[in-house]
């Protein structure tokens, strides 16, 4: 069950809201100002943040601000009056994720909470460094590789070129966002982060570009897009493969003609935004199959930078575990150092789940350790045995490079899956989709890839 902190100094509102949330099946704890929210945030375990704007003490700006420093895994949303848009529009700036306004339509707070639990989720990169590291090329990594993408980042981020991140789940590509962006001439304007796969694909549409007041049921002010938050800045789209096909040719015209109309509205914006787009997906596979634009590919790929696993840049796994355990030493408030063979353990792993996999098993270890120092006695026991497993392969086997052997062991077990679950759904595609946790296109580029069509009937 996801939880989410109200923060909101009327008692009424935390009261109705947690009401309507927990109707929505979420846990929810409030508090009153956002030092009594600073507190809760402290013990962990939140999801996302709902804050009013004006409160006594440390008010909703001063917290996002907080829990931008702190905790800038947890999105913010902000609830704001009519008359104060303005001011929740520099919250947006400042990276909170969305706002409410007062009165707010049931669905839309349903919304904005689901997108906020998305983006949570799936958020590409744990690896968090204050800005002034980014701006010094201060990516962690000492391989060819991640020298090859330090050069590509000096090399294009002073310039205004589309720039497209490939790369596994958990390899950084937000960070390699983050740091072209410090390092380019916008740095002192927004960066505007929008993660496609958060947002409902009836929603994208008003998320990118904003909409007017009355342009639909719930549409109760006009509400900038993410273009216009990111004007004179960088937009970072996250997820790109997910944007609806007939949504990719409205962006395709705005990057093409810098221009676009809000939803409902009639005047035409212009806009000056630098567009970096990440996938984890193989584009050009999605455009033979007749899912992605192949104008809006040519037209995002212009500058590719393509980020390794980390199982192809192992002497990293060093250097970030010692980055890991320093982060948590603070964070945790301990004082933990790690014991030379659960190094070498780490080093022997694969890293399917990449660099987020490592930073989740670091704070386990840390929060599982009962002296001064990780030991061996911290490794889950499945750790254990899938280190063991690979070591175990036979010879012919361990010649495989363990990429090819994950592939082919993960995607029969996906294919099983898929089958079993289209089964249990007779066929019906949205439907097993939705019990996979995959959206429809999703399903459908996978049943291509295993020839599974002919399944469903």
């Amino acid at each position: 069950m996801n939880k989410v902190l109200i923060v909101d100094d009327e008692l009424n509102m935390r009261l109705v809201l947690a009401a309507m949330l927990k109707k929505e099946g979420y846990e929810v704890s409030s508090a009153a100002d956002g030092s009594e929210a600073l507190a809760i945030l402290k013990s962990g375990g939140i999801d996302a943040v709902i804050s009013d704007l004006k409160m006594p003490n440390i008010d909703g700006m001063e917290l996002l601000e907080h829990i931008s420093d702190k905790y800038p895994e947890v999105p913010v949303v902000m609830i704001t009056a009519h008359g104060t848009v303005a001011t929740a529009v520099e919250a947006l700036k400042k990276g909170a994720l969305d706002y409410i306004t007062k009165p707010f339509d049931i669905d839309e707070l349903k919304n904005v909470i689901s997108k906020a639990i998305k983006t949570r989720v799936l958020k590409e990169s744990e690896l968090f460094m204050p800005p002034e590291e980014i701006e010094r090329g201060g990516i962690i990594g000492t391989s060819k590789n991640m020298h090859d993408i330090f050069d590509a980042i000096k090399r294009v981020a002073p310039t205004t070129t589309t720039i497209l991140i490939n790369g596994e789940t958990g390899t950084g590509k937000e960070l390699v966002a983050d740091a072209i962006h410090f390092n380019s001439p916008r740095k002192k304007n927004p960066l505007i982060k929008i993660n496609c796969a958060a947002i409902a694909e009836t929603l994208i549409e008003s998320e990118l570009f904003g909409y007017e007041k009355g342009a639909y049921t719930g549409a109760a002010v006009t509400k900038p897009g993410k273009f216009e938050l990111a004007h004179k800045g960088t937009l970072f789209l996250d997820e790109v493969s997910e944007i609806p096909r007939d949504m990719q040719v409205k962006l395709l015209r705005v990057l093409q003609e810098q221009e676009f109309e809000r939803v409902g509205g009639l005047r035409t914006i212009k806009v000056d935004v630098r567009i970096i787009a990440a996938t984890n997906q193989n584009l050009l596979q999605q455009v033979q199959a007749g899912y992605f634009r192949e104008d809006l590919y040519y037209r995002l790929n212009v500058f590719p930078i393509e980020i390794p696993p980390l199982r192809e840049r192992k002497e990293d796994i060093l250097p970030l575990t010692d980055y890991f355990v320093e982060k948590f030493n603070k964070k945790l408030e301990v004082s933990l150092s790690m014991a030379q063979e659960v190094k070498e353990m780490l080093l022997r792993h694969e890293w399917p789940g990449n660099i987020r996999e490592l930073e989740n098993l670091i704070e386990r270890m840390m929060l599982l350790a009962k002296g001064n120092e990780i030991t061996i006695n911290e490794i889950p026991e499945e750790f254990k045995a899938a280190v063991t497993k690979i070591t175990a392969l036979p010879a012919d086997e361990r010649k495989k490079s363990f990429k090819d052997y994950m592939r082919d062991h993960v995607e029969n077990v996906e294919k099983q899956m898929i089958l079993k679950t289209l089964e249990e759904a007779d066929g019906n595609v949205t439907k097993a989709a939705k019990q996979l946790g995959l959206s429809r296109k999703g399903l459908q580029l996978k049943m291509i890839k295993y020839n599974l069509r002919k399944e469903v009937k």
